[in-house]
């Protein structure tokens, strides 16, 4: 000590992030960073230095739990304004968001100067020449008369969209009809007024079906891919005239439906927003508290459709047509949400969830090239976010890996996802039919075991199509009884090993396969007892589903509740610790079905050395085209995550949350079970806890598995590349600066 000066070492510090935070700590105390392993501070801590002992020579041993606390002392911000600060942030970008969906210079042109006294307007020489078949004078004279508060009779525009959807008319005549369409809508909006909803809501559907709107709409989609039948017969094949026409009557929905959302968004509607075109088109009285109508679905499905017809299309109409769709989705959901989430916020993300376990049922098939078209032209953000989830957790599940069930979070991505992907790593590339190695379709269940399963070559070889390969495949292969179970099912009962291998070595068998009640030919082993069948099938097919449930029961509970305790440990050999957290319809654990000490300790020893054996390090990756694949899928699940909720970084100087040293210091500190009990909103709860991860991201990526970090595929780069970005920016908001030259 010199003048009231103390001079520290450093040392037995290796973690970077506590060496981080104990640097700035002394900073804020007043210390002064001298180079190499040593720190110059004066006096002037909150600490009391006395309390610890000194030595003769001088020195004395100060825990670096001293200076986090004297920081915490001096440098501290309560909850409470943590919590409140956070809720401003987020209502803030709320807003913001909400603002982005708007069309101003839309809404600017389609809201009329109103009359004092509407005029009135005589159709009846328009009547007259419709009836005449003089139907582009008509048309004329019906677009000069419009004005505001001037609505033509809606039978009379009915028959003259008839003239136009039949592929009689001129080019010159459809482009003035989609006018005529505008300048009505310019005159007499929708928003806020319950008569003009209900007049469009005439005007606008087949003239033959009467079908409403969304009839209309789906036709106009389905006569222009061709394939797809539609409500009644229309012109075949359809000119190019009349392509353009269905396009721009798509356009036309689009723009109804987004000043409607305007409306809603600005707060500029006086009447409910279910007073709308846009909600009685797509939710009956029935699917109101429901994203995924029936006319949600469908519109979800011919997007798909869509997307895959336009791809690789030179054609302009086509791509223009695609772009409609997705925008008319996106506008469709959020219009949902906005209605929903100030009464109810887990409605509208329940609602969410579903639309995108929906979606990702659709894309289950689709080969990656395919699947990379479709998740981007989700615009949405926050629905993009859960179908790229639901499609991951798909294709975890049909390759044999159980995700745990709690709610999307970052830490979830950066932990449990990352976790599975390094475990993928090591799984071997599937056979297809053919026999051939399946490295394009991503996300189909991928169960067949044929190559795995000794001699399945000669059955490959047979199974091409000649006579003697027939004598291979095990009689009664194709058949199945009245409860749906194949002879996999029956085989797995009566333990017959030796059939199952020989259904096993059949190229394109579907080990998972469900009879009509759900079960799995492993649920049927689990619960007969049929020890040998369960080891044939853990040895022979990698891709499992071990946790496969029917009412919550899974092969686990199968086993233990008919005391078939070996079994019980083969299968916690193989899945691990997640096993034991699956639970049945009463909320049960395996765990819970036991009620012998001794048994529970062994199943839980078998559990860890499940556990061991999946964290296995692995250095090379297997299936490149496969683990590209599911990089790509976690790349847009990441970079949603980030842009739906809003996460702050170092990078971002125009967001209105100021993450001081102080502030990062504080969140560190907090934990996740005193938080969902204190902190009332839940979003800031959540924003918390994602803050948390990236200021702690250091520890999650240390534990990547080394296959990805030297992976020399793009979208695996990418994705790591990612996690290392975020992670350094976690480090620059912790310190204050990005520079780390300092250690």
């Amino acid at each position: 000590m010199m003048d009231n000066k103390y001079i520290f070492q450093m040392s037995g510090i290796k973690n970077h992030s506590q060496k981080r935070q104990l640097l700035h700590g002394i900073r804020k105390l007043g210390g002064i960073y001298l180079g190499g392993s040593h720190v110059c501070s004066e006096l002037n801590w909150s600490c009391n230095l006395e309390s610890f002992s000194e030595a003769e020579s001088g020195e004395m041993a100060i825990d670096a739990a001293a200076v986090t606390d004297s920081m915490d002392v001096t440098d501290d911000l309560s909850q409470k304004e943590l919590e409140e600060m956070l809720k401003e942030y987020i209502t803030r970008m709320e807003q913001r968001k909400k603002m982005l969906l708007t069309v101003p210079e839309f809404y600017s042109y389609y809201t009329p100067i109103l009359p004092v006294q509407f005029p009135a307007v005589d159709f009846s020489n328009m009547q007259s020449l419709v009836e005449c078949a003089f139907f582009p004078q008509a048309l004329e004279e019906i677009l000069g008369s419009l004005q505001p508060g001037v609505m033509p009779p809606a039978p009379l525009l009915q028959q003259l969209m008839h003239h136009a959807l039949h592929g009689d008319a001129k080019p010159l005549y459809l482009s003035m009809f989609i006018t005529v369409l505008h300048s009505i809508l310019r005159n007499n909006p929708t928003w806020g007024s319950p008569g003009h909803t209900k007049y469009f809501l005439q005007i606008l559907q087949c003239p033959e079906c009467k079908g409403g709107l969304w009839s209309l709409l789906e036709t106009s989609v389905r006569m222009c891919l061709a394939s797809e039948p539609t409500c009644h017969s229309l012109p075949s094949p359809p000119s190019t005239e009349l392509f353009r026409l269905h396009c721009n009557l798509q356009e036309f929905f689009l723009r109804l439906f987004q000043l409607e959302l305007h409306a809603a968004s600005s707060g500029w509607s006086p009447g409910s927003s279910r007073a709308s075109v846009l909600y009685s088109t797509f939710w009956n009285m029935w699917e109101k508290s429901t994203l995924t109508s029936r006319a949600v679905q469908q519109l979800s499905k011919l997007l798909i459709k869509t997307v895959l017809w336009a791809f690789n299309s030179t054609q302009e109409w086509r791509l223009g047509m695609s772009v409609t769709l997705q925008e008319t989705l996106c506008v469709v959901v959020e219009f949902w949400a906005q209605e929903h989430s100030p009464l109810n916020g887990s409605l509208v993300e329940k609602g969410f969830k579903d639309l995108a376990e929906h979606i990702a049922i659709l894309c289950q098939d689709l080969p990656c090239d395919m699947l990379k078209e479709v998740i981007p032209a989700l615009r949405s953000a926050r629905l993009r976010m859960f179908t790229a989830d639901a499609i991951y957790r798909n294709i975890c599940c049909s390759r044999g890996l159980i995700l745990s069930s709690e709610p999307l979070c970052l830490l979830k991505i950066v932990s449990t996802y990352l976790r599975a992907l390094g475990i993928l790593c090591d799984r071997e590339p599937v056979q297809t039919l053919k026999g051939q190695t399946d490295r394009i379709e991503m996300n189909q269940p991928s169960t067949s075991c044929a190559a795995h399963v000794p001699g399945s070559e000669a059955v490959k070889d047979s199974a091409g199509g000649s006579d003697s390969g027939r004598e291979t495949v095990p009689r009664g292969y194709h058949r199945v009884n009245a409860a749906g179970e194949t002879l996999l099912h029956r085989a797995c009962k009566r333990n017959q090993v030796e059939t199952l291998l020989r259904i096993l070595s059949v190229p394109g068998t579907d080990v998972n396969i469900k009879d009509h009640a759900g079960w799995t030919p492993l649920h049927e082993a689990c619960n007969h007892g049929s020890t040998e069948c369960v080891k044939a099938l853990l040895q022979h097919c990698p891709n499992l589903q071990l946790g496969s449930q029917v009412q919550g029961v899974s092969p686990l509970h199968d086993a233990l509740l008919n005391q078939h305790t070996h079994i019980a440990e083969m299968l916690l050999r193989r899945g691990g610790s997640p096993l034991l957290k699956l639970c049945d319809n009463q909320g049960q654990t395996p765990l819970d079905l036991v009620s012998s000490e001794a048994l529970r300790d062994e199943l839980l020893r078998c559990a860890e050395e499940g556990d061991k054996a999946l964290d296995a390090p692995c250095s090379e990756v297997r299936d490149l085209p496969f683990i590209e694949s599911c990089s790509w899928v976690l790349s847009c699940l990441f970079l949603s995550y980030l842009q739906e909720r809003h996460i702050p970084t170092y990078k971002s100087p125009l967001t209105p949350l100021h993450l001081s040293p102080t502030v990062c210091c504080t969140l560190i500190r907090l934990r996740p079970d005193e938080l969902a009990s204190t902190w009332g909103d839940f979003r800031a709860v959540t924003l918390a806890e994602d803050l948390r991860t990236v200021l702690s991201l250091e520890q999650y990526g240390s534990q990547m598995s080394p296959a990805l970090r030297c992976c020399h595929g793009d979208q695996t780069r990418l994705f790591v590349q990612l996690l290392d970005d975020l992670q350094a920016e976690g480090a620059a908001l912790i310190t204050g600066r990005s520079d780390f030259d300092y250690f």
